[in-house]
């Protein structure tokens, strides 16, 4: 008699959502995105399914992702939020963690990386597009 156990963690789980939404363009030289003028700032917005949570990695690379964690995404409290170290983003819901340079899962129970959407910067403007690109 042979037995099979699927003893790791559980890897079936909601489909995540994906809203589509204007272009959003940020001015990089406004007060209200100070935080995005240094690298390892964030800002979190508006649009998406939950909200979106912009990154600079460098001056020319930034990374916006979709505020709606990725594990249970359907769950009212599945939102995640910037760390109040300001290193790594979480979901104080489950317990998620996820990492700022690809949204990977770092900890907890989510086992994909949060939506990330595409963004490109010209001059001083800041555009995300509601394309998921991961």
């Amino acid at each position: 008699m042979v037995s099979l156990c699927g003893c790791g963690r559980e890897v079936t789980d909601d489909f995540i959502p994906i809203v589509s939404f204007a272009p959003i363009e940020l001015n990089l030289s406004l007060p209200a995105n100070n935080n995005l003028q240094l690298d390892g700032g964030s800002r979190a917005l508006s649009g998406g399914v939950r909200g979106i949570i912009v990154y600079r990695i460098n001056a020319s690379t930034y990374a916006a992702y979709e505020r709606n964690c990725s594990y249970r995404p359907n769950e009212a409290c599945a939102t995640v939020d910037v760390h109040s170290s300001g290193f790594f983003m979480t979901d104080a819901c489950c317990g998620s963690n996820f990492s700022f340079t690809d949204g990977t899962p770092t900890g907890g129970p989510a086992w994909r990386s949060l939506n990330r959407y595409r963004t490109q910067v010209s001059g001083l403007t800041l555009t995300i597009t509601d394309e998921v690109i991961n």
